[in-house]
């Protein structure tokens, strides 16, 4: 039986990993506010104390990275994380709520540049943007998947019915673990670029994150980064309160919207993305990036339609441009930073770089439903001029950019190209002469 390859084992991996997730993500609150008999408020507040670990898990995550490589940074992140969600059942208080949604939040953190670093290991040139793409698409459709298995169990009414869902999840971390751990990384676990020298590595690594932050490129792509950031959290943060308290849609058209954007881009991401990569990623993301603004000011202009039957049109036309705006930006920014980074210390620049995610997400509740409260016009036209900011500095970014980072398709794809063309015809050549 011949061995699934390494894509296919690491996509795999994802399927698992993403069922998962999806089964725990829509009863996190509920679950502990079941076991332990918490109000849901406090519940809500030890969880987002014990999730700011993530903020330290991730740097700690890029220096592991460069020193032991991302293989080994992703399986020991997806252990620690079971470990995490096993001991969920036995949460009987505050403090040991604390301690072990901190120890899956330490797993949480490092998996970003962890796994952003494994895809760059295993994957060059278009088949990094190829990997990506396949990645959101799957994931999308596995954490639709644990959601609907997590909601017909819940759908029982029983107790036990959570314990099962955490214990599942944990299983889906453990066994991502074991799927992940059997890819090999071409080249060793931590390897230079070419023509790279053993010196020159090891240099650059006892650099630590002094190398990051003193290029300026990289820091600027990283801040580019922060309002695009922002955008990626409407939909789940801003968009259900705008379209039921401001446009008046029912609320129960807001799940409708959620699965336009999760089932558009899992069914659509991997051929769009086929499409685009003869394009320069720059190029593209600004693109991603424009969209989001056409999206935003749409959100924005239907503050001022009275008729409700063209509102509720209007928002599945604006959520529609948001999905392809995603679906342009997404991929392709992961495959242009991480082929941004210097291989010997991509793991810290992965970790730079992440910060540019966590800390919105994180703010992203508190920010977005103030503005919201102030005046929700005024914060579609903020996130529109924010990611409208974001495509205008990618595009200012693309000349001092490495070329690799810019061109999904390098010299290096066109040379194996051209090689086996000339295979394929000497090949061809042979077998018209016998």
């Amino acid at each position: 039986m011949t061995r699934p390859s390494a894509q296919a084992r690491y996509m795999a991996g994802m399927v698992v990993d993403a069922t998962g997730s999806g089964m725990y993500l829509p009863l996190s609150l509920l679950f502990f506010h079941h076991v332990t008999g918490l109000p849901i408020e406090r519940v809500g507040v030890i969880m987002t104390a014990a999730a700011l670990f993530s903020l330290v898990g991730n740097p700690i995550a890029g220096v592991l990275v460069d020193r032991f490589g991302a293989r080994a940074v992703v399986v020991g992140g997806y252990l620690v994380r079971a470990v995490g969600f096993a001991a969920y059942p036995l949460v009987d208080s505050p403090l040991t709520m604390f301690l072990a949604v901190a120890l899956v939040a330490l797993g949480d953190g490092s998996y970003p540049p962890s796994i952003q670093s494994f895809v760059a290991a295993i994957a060059r040139g278009a088949d990094r943007d190829r990997l990506l793409a396949a990645q959101r698409s799957l994931r999308n459709a596995g954490l639709g998947a644990g959601g609907l298995v997590a909601g017909a169990a819940l759908g029982l009414g029983s107790d036990a019915a959570y314990r099962v869902i955490v214990l599942v999840s944990a299983a889906a971390f453990a066994g991502a673990a074991l799927i992940l751990r059997t890819i090999p990384v071409p080249g060793g676990a931590v390897s230079g670029g070419p023509g790279t020298s053993g010196q020159d590595r090891t240099a650059r690594r006892s650099g630590g994150y002094r190398l990051v932050l003193r290029d300026r490129t990289f820091l600027a792509l990283t801040l580019q980064n922060v309002p695009t950031a922002f955008g990626y959290m409407v939909l789940s943060v801003a968009l259900p309160v705008y379209v039921t308290q401001e446009l008046d849609v029912p609320a129960s058209l807001v799940g409708v919207l959620y699965a336009v954007n999760t089932v558009g881009i899992a069914l659509l991401q991997i051929p769009v993305t086929r499409r685009l990569i003869r394009y320069r990623r720059t190029r593209t993301v600004a693109a991603g990036a424009a969209t989001f603004a056409v999206s935003f000011a749409a959100f924005a202009l239907l503050a001022g339609v009275p008729a409700r039957p063209v509102a509720l049109a209007g928002v599945f036309a604006a959520t529609a441009l948001f999905t392809v705006g995603e679906m342009l930006h997404g991929a392709p920014l992961s495959a242009l930073v991480s082929s941004a980074a210097p291989e010997e210390t991509r793991g810290r620049y992965m970790a730079v770089y992440q910060f540019s995610w966590a800390i919105p997400i994180t703010l992203a509740p508190a920010v977005l439903t103030a503005l919201l409260s102030l005046s929700p016009v005024s914060m579609w036209l903020l996130l529109a001029a924010g990611v409208s900011c974001s495509a205008l500095t990618m595009l200012r970014l693309e000349p001092r950019l490495p070329a690799r980072a810019v061109h999904a398709r390098t010299q290096e794809d066109h040379e194996e190209t051209d090689t086996e063309d000339r295979r394929a015809a000497t090949a061809t050549q042979k077998a018209g002469v016998e």
